[in-house]
């Protein structure tokens, strides 16, 4: 890194996602509102900086990427390998988020808007209002008054309408086909728009993070701008003040914290806000000073995190309690998450104010950006891990390895913009970048915590950050041995038990949808066994070799000589079982 500030940034980045924006408001909302910030924060309290940090100190003393990270425990670097495979995987559908912020920011530069109203695109169910028939004699009628006695409650018939900007959504940006198997044409302007974004992307990552660092000042901190503006906006209109009470005002409800799911939820939205067990976080740590304080970076990146998700929540419902009010429904009503949330439900209340364009460009340049940051870690993990896999050859091609990247992962994103493509990235959100990090995550505790020895580890950071007190590990002894993990294989256990097939509205997936989807998780943890029987096979059934597996190798230390000290010289004791006998200092 150039320097703290560029490190700082690229992790907040990095760090806050598009989950930040379209999952943690509505999760507060279903959860209690204000009361889910007590679980939420204790969450990241037991669980979210203990992982980060964990992985920012195991990333900046090695100073590689999360293959070789697992040096430490060669018996485990396939779980290295997964992460990897997590990344290409994930990079392919957020490549297409952000061609679907692209499409929506270029069609919000024309007046009026193109989706508050039915137009040609619309069909018989396109309607803002809900459609009420009065059933008289056995046929239906609209408005039907007789002697001034309105219709009565017993001959109403309410028929279901889908909203202008929803059938914008369905007719218009995707084309969206009934099924994953009626695959259809690609969408040429949302494949357009996800060339745009891969060329975005290589351009920024094209020195790695010399340019990267470079465009973050921007990225990272455009989108507060945004969302202040927009929450100055919102507070200003009528019904504003109903919607942030349904978030976390007056109508918090702390009974909820007597129900499980309301733990579950905050422990697994922390957990992925943060992008744990997904490489980035050890990859961006990799290129830091070796004395830096990664302990106070990692407090610092993850209550700005958290503290981004509800400040944005406050921008989201201020102005989705103005749309209720518009519309004269429960702010239950018009609350949604995820896509239902950014490309619809945001986009009609935009709608609603003075120069809509305006507020509407902002805020899908604002996605857009959000998007560009966990995309740019994404991809950098995928050229890291292929450069420390191969230095002599592609160390001094690394604008090659990153244009290659980009293209590849262009291409495998064109099956996502066709109209089965929101099935596509739909079934990979659900199965790639859901409870299979948990698993990851667990590994990593497992391997650096009890196999590789907490108390090393412990010795390894202090080499970076300088002796701590008793006190002070006490605490993260606790949360590595016993809390963290204990957590994480509760929410893992209970995913699995409550595990439901993915659908999307009320589109079931196909069986071999289904099927593809398990295809994807066993094609990221097939790797963890498939590397350990390897080494194994490989050590010939020599005890002592196969025992060595879960012993850090020789090519295990800290990247420079002048940083490696007594511990990790070559002629440190045999005790220490993490001897240096490299002849050259090369990144392996």
């Amino acid at each position: 890194w150039t320097n703290k500030t560029e490190y700082i940034l690229s992790m907040i980045g990095y760090a806050v996602g598009l989950g930040n924006i379209w999952r943690f408001p509505y999760m507060a909302y279903k959860n209690g509102g204000g009361a889910f910030l007590i679980p939420y924060l204790l969450m990241l309290v037991l669980c979210g900086i203990p992982l980060f940090f964990l992985e920012s100190a195991i990333g900046q003393f090695c100073s590689q990427g999360p293959i070789n990270m697992w040096r430490a425990v060669p018996v485990l670097q396939g779980v290295g390998l997964s992460m990897v495979m997590v990344n290409a995987l994930v990079s392919i559908y957020y490549n297409v988020i952000i061609a679907y912020s692209l499409y929506y920011m270029f069609a919000s530069m024309q007046f009026p808007l193109p989706w508050p109203s039915c137009s040609s695109w619309a069909d018989r169910k396109c309607s803002s209002l809900p459609k009420v028939y009065c059933n008289v004699s056995g046929v239906l009628m609209t408005n039907w008054t007789q002697e001034n006695i309105t219709c009565p409650s017993s001959n109403k018939i309410t028929v279901s309408v889908e909203s202008p900007s929803e059938q914008y959504w369905d007719h218009v940006a995707l084309q969206r086909s009934s099924g994953l198997d009626k695959t259809g044409p690609v969408v040429w302007h949302l494949a357009l728009c996800l060339l745009l974004s891969s060329i975005i992307v290589a351009a920024a990552l094209i020195r790695g993070i010399k340019s990267s660092g470079k465009v973050v000042y921007f990225t990272a901190t455009f989108p507060y701008v945004v969302i202040l503006i927009l929450l100055i906006r919102g507070v200003t209109l009528e019904g504003a003040r109903d919607g942030i009470d349904f978030y976390i005002g007056s109508q918090s409800n702390l009974t909820k914290l007597t129900e499980g799911q309301v733990w579950k939820d905050a422990a697994t939205q922390t957990f992925f806000s943060l992008s744990i067990a997904w490489g980035g976080v050890p990859t961006l740590a990799s290129y830091s000073n070796f004395h830096n304080n990664m302990f106070l970076d990692s407090v610092i990146v993850t209550v700005i995190n958290d503290g981004t998700s509800v400040f944005a929540g406050f921008a989201i419902f201020s102005i989705l309690g103005h749309m209720a009010h518009v519309y004269g429904k429960p702010i239950g009503n018009v609350v949604k998450e995820g896509f239902g949330l950014a490309f619809i439900a945001y986009p009609d209340a935009l709608a609603k104010l003075p120069i809509s364009p305006l507020w509407s460009i902002l805020f899908f340049f604002m996605l857009l950006t959000v998007g560009l940051d966990s995309q740019f870690a994404a991809i950098e993990v995928i050229t890291t891990c292929l450069l420390d896999a191969f230095p002599n050859i592609l160390k001094s091609k690394r604008a090659v390895v990153t244009i290659l990247t980009c293209i590849i992962v262009f291409l495998l994103g064109l099956p996502c913009v066709t109209r089965a493509g929101i099935y596509w990235v739909t079934l990979i959100d659900q199965f790639v970048a859901s409870w299979v990090m948990l698993i990851l995550a667990l590994m990593e505790i497992i391997g650096f915590c009890y196999i590789y020895g907490v108390n090393r580890f412990i010795k390894d950071i202090e080499m970076m950050i300088g002796k701590k007190s008793f006190c002070f590990w006490l605490w993260w002894r606790a949360c590595w041995l016993f809390l963290t993990p204990c957590i994480i294989a509760v929410i893992l256990v209970w995913s699995l038990v409550i595990f439901v097939p993915p659908t999307y509205g009320k589109v079931q997936y196909p069986a071999w949808g289904l099927a593809l989807g398990w295809c994807m998780v066993a094609f990221i943890l097939i790797w963890i066994p498939v590397i350990a029987f390897y080494k194994v096979i490989k050590a010939k059934g020599n005890f002592c070799k196969v025992v060595s597996l879960c012993s850090p190798s020789e090519e295990w230390h800290p990247y420079l000589d002048i940083h490696r000290g007594e511990r990790y010289s070559k002629n440190t004791a045999a005790e220490e079982t993490v001897s240096d006998n490299k002849t050259e200092d090369k990144k392996m």
